[in-house]
């Protein structure tokens, strides 16, 4: 089982920065690709990005390309992200994930994730 926390959200201004982290309970995080998820009121969750198990690999939504970096430090169990450039509409609760398949077909699917965290509060003010 693994758990996952994330933490760095919060109140940020339009067009502000906002960095998210979470750590992993596994000793063997290297093992997963790890990606983030947000989810706003009244929508569905929405994949945002995604890094392979060793980093050498990263793939984002459209919608952040340019804009959101994902990262991960294996040392550390953690994987990051990077939020710059901020708009209102991505005010959500963003989740850290967990996943063994690291296959494009399957990057949106929330099905194809094994774990997720409780989710970190960002909001975006106008």
């Amino acid at each position: 089982q693994v758990q996952l926390v994330e933490s760095g959200g919060g109140l940020v201004q339009a067009g502000g920065s906002l960095t998210l982290s979470c750590e992993a309970s596994e000793g063997t995080f290297s093992n997963y690709a790890m990606g983030w998820f947000r989810q706003a009121p009244g929508k569905e969750r929405q994949f945002v990005a995604i890094i392979s198990r060793t980093g050498g690999s990263t793939y984002y939504a459209d919608s952040v390309k340019g804009r959101f970096t994902i990262s991960r430090d294996n040392a550390k169990n953690t994987v990051y992200l990077q939020m710059n450039s901020l708009k209102p509409e991505e005010t959500a609760v963003y989740y850290c994930v967990a996943t063994r398949i690291y296959y494009s077909d399957y990057f949106r699917r929330t099905s194809n994730y094994d774990y997720w965290g409780q989710g970190t509060q960002v909001t975006v003010s106008s």
